[in-house]
């Protein structure tokens, strides 16, 4: 029975909904009308809402409208306009137009400054700052400032001009270099510290962030405080800088104790090593400081022994000086070692070959075994006139002197003369030394000399500049010497010279009352016709730079100057004596008539879109380039193929010399090559054209004429 009611109850169900759901096409007219009054009504409601929330809305933006002109009113109440006046109690820096690009970024950096505290507006930044440009500074701001065009400059375009004139791309490139290699060397931390930051304002690529900085500042520290750092891993610039500010005031502390130590101690400082061993002396000799000073039995000790430093008991005592070797003639104490010391000359003990007496005269009493300067026999007339004059009293072989040195040495030294003579009508390098005592002749040279060797009458000793002795047995006797067409004789002693060929010493410029004047490089001779004769020698030349020293001193602002080395002697061949150009006067005349014709396609070099217009400053030009720039600019004029021009733009313009000694005219047109097109197509490389003319034996040039391979500028490209 339970199923069957559960059936019914689902019938009924099921009836009820269709009863409550009627047909569409059965609704009621009356019903369908109420629906669609209903939808309308709620749609307007829906309008109406939206409507209000819109008028809302823009109550609410009037509304905050009104409270932002109210305010802005309100402030510019309480600020008053920014006056020039207001201004200046900042006190801005003047600036006159140094050169130093450190100060002029400094004077940009204080301008900027000044503006944010007074809270100039950007269209007074420009006039302002201006005013404050002084002298040098004042005249390339006026000049600057024709060239731009009219109405406001901003701020952005005059740091931008100002950067381009007082800190340009080399002194940029400079000041980058002074960066890498700033090292701290002698200075402290905190100095180190100083340039590092001032330095590094013009390099921010380098110190971008903390770890790059912290990372370049520990690479310039010294070695010993960079070791000490690099166990720490500091990342941060901050701590870097206070970590080698502690290693170097730790170590200075360290220092200062330890020489403390040193002092109270009895060690004893540089230079006073003498003064540290006489506490040792005066324990040697028995003397015992106290209340009772008494003698006693020097101590026996050993050298080692007796070397030994003081203690701080035994300082500040007086004690008397060491005593004088016998050896070597220097106090000290203990063994001397010159007792294992070899001579090289003598083979004896006792002295080095520098100081080795074997060999050596005395020229004022003729003695061997010392010099003039230790010489104890009275200096008389008498025997001044014995040492001249009378035989040696030992049997000394003669003795001439001579210093070697080379042609270089010789133009810089103000002793000496040097240059080119004839030498029996052979070209020589001569060196005329008054410190010399004989004329010498280069071994080398003496095989091509045309003239025959006699022997000496006894053995000749020649002393070199070392010390060193050579003994001569034979030379070349009444060897001629040519000089302005006038023959003067030497005789010449063979010997192994250096760059020069003949020495000409005192005994031949005895022989021609030869006067020197060292400042000038000049000897004066005088002939046995009583006639003076002037030799000039060879200045000291120019000194040459490499490439990487010119480049280095260009980096540092040095000037610089190319130089065309003309032959104006020189002929140059003419057109007139080649055949083929008489043959064909009309292809090669002299000067083009005039401007090319206009042809059907025109050949044009199109620009990037928004490209403007390139100006640069001119180049450094001498005084010979300014006048040829002007004649051929004058003559191009003449010729129609230039007109003249008002713009303030133009192009750098370097001259080439060519050939023939005649100065191109050559553009910089390197800027606007920047803002072509470039060509899509490809192009031949030069490599492969080289490779074409494999087995050719004929070439041709040519020389471009002004007008003739230049491209006519279109007249839609003429300013108005």
């Amino acid at each position: 029975m339970a199923p069957r009611r559960q059936t019914r109850s689902t019938d009924t169900s099921d009836q009820e909904g269709q009863q409550n759901t009627p047909p569409t096409g059965r609704m009621d007219p009356m019903v369908i009308q109420l629906l669609n009054t209903l939808t309308q009504q709620t749609a307007a409601l829906a309008q109406q809402q939206r409507t209000f929330q819109q008028q809302l809305l823009e109550q609410q933006q009037q509304h905050q409208q009104h409270q932002h002109q109210q305010h802005q009113q309100q402030h510019q109440q309480a600020t008053p306009a920014i006056t020039f006046k207001s201004f200046q109690v900042a006190k801005p820096p003047e600036f006159k137009g140094s050169a130093d690009p450190v100060e002029a970024k400094a004077w940009l950096k204080e301008m900027e400054k000044a503006f944010a505290l007074i809270e100039v507006t950007e269209d007074k930044k420009t006039e302002y700052a201006s005013y404050f440009m002084k002298n040098e500074a004042s005249y390339w701001w006026e000049t600057s400032r024709a060239m731009e065009p009219e109405g406001l400059i901003t701020w952005a375009r005059f740091t931008e001009l100002f950067s381009e004139r007082y800190f340009p791309d080399y002194m940029r490139d400079q000041m980058e270099l002074k960066f890498l290699e700033l090292k701290q060397g002698s200075m402290t931390v905190p100095q180190y510290e100083r340039r590092f930051t001032e330095l590094s304002r013009f390099v921010p690529t380098y110190v971008d962030t903390e770890k790059k900085k912290a990372k370049r500042f520990q690479q310039g520290l010294r070695s010993w405080i960079r070791s000490k750092l690099a166990v720490l891993e500091l990342d941060t610039y901050a701590a870097v800088v206070q970590k080698a500010m502690i290693a170097e005031t730790e170590s200075d502390s360290y220092m200062k104790e330890r020489e403390n130590k040193k002092r109270k101690a009895g060690i004893p400082d540089k230079g006073q090593q003498q003064g540290s061993f006489q506490g040792q002396e005066n324990k040697k000799l028995g003397f015992q400081h106290g209340r009772n000073t008494s003698f006693r039995k020097p101590d026996t000790g050993s050298v080692g022994q007796d070397n030994r430093l003081l203690t701080g008991s035994q300082q500040g005592l007086s004690r008397p000086p060491l005593p004088e070797c016998k050896t070597c003639g220097k106090r000290h104490l203990g063994i001397c070692h010159r007792l294992n010391v070899t001579c090289f000359k003598c083979n004896q003990k006792g002295h080095y070959s520098r100081d080795c007496k074997m060999g050596i005269v005395c020229h004022r009493c003729k003695k061997p075994g010392h010099m003039i300067k230790d010489c104890r026999a009275p200096a008389t007339v008498n025997n001044m006139i014995r040492a001249i004059e009378a035989p040696p009293v030992v049997n000394v072989q003669p003795l001439a002197r001579t210093y070697n040195m080379s042609m270089g040495e010789a133009v810089r030294d103000s002793d000496v003369v040097a240059g080119t003579l004839l030498v029996n009508s052979i070209p020589v390098q001569v060196l005329i030394d008054s410190g010399a005592t004989k004329s010498f002749i280069s071994e080398t040279f003496a095989r091509r000399l045309n003239c025959v060797m006699k022997p000496l009458s006894g053995m000749l000793t020649i002393e070199i500049a070392n010390q060193d002795r050579i003994a001569v047995s034979s030379y070349y006797p009444r060897c001629e010497i040519e000089i302005l067409g006038n023959r003067f004789y030497v005789d010449l002693l063979p010997f192994k010279l250096g760059e020069f060929d003949v020495i000409l010493g005192m005994d031949w410029l005895t022989e021609y009352d030869a006067s020197i004047d060292c400042k000038n490089k000049r000897v004066t001779l005088v002939t046995l016709e009583k006639k003076e004769i002037i030799f000039r020698g060879e200045k000291q030349r120019k000194r040459f730079l490499t490439m990487i020293q010119a480049k280095r001193l260009l980096r540092q602002g040095c000037e610089a100057y190319l130089a065309y080395v003309i032959d104006i002697d020189k002929e140059v061949s003419k057109f007139e004596d080649i055949p083929v150009v008489n043959e064909f006067p009309d292809v090669f005349p002299e000067e083009l008539p005039g401007l090319p014709s206009d042809r059907e396609i025109e050949f044009a070099i199109d620009l990037v879109p928004s490209a403007e217009p390139v100006s640069k400053a001119p180049y450094r030009m001498a005084p010979v380039e300014m006048k040829e720039l002007a004649d051929q600019l004058q003559d191009l004029l003449e010729k129609g193929i230039i007109r003249p021009s008002v713009s303030p733009r133009g192009a750098p313009v370097p001259f080439v010399k060519k050939k023939d000694g005649s100065m191109r005219l050559c553009i910089d047109y390197r800027e606007l090559n920047k803002l072509t097109i470039k060509n899509k197509y490809p192009l031949p490389r030069i490599d492969d054209l080289f490779d074409q003319l494999k087995g050719a034996v004929h070439f041709s040039k040519i020389d471009l004429r002004s007008g003739y391979h230049q491209l006519k500028i279109r007249p839609d490209d003429i300013p108005c």
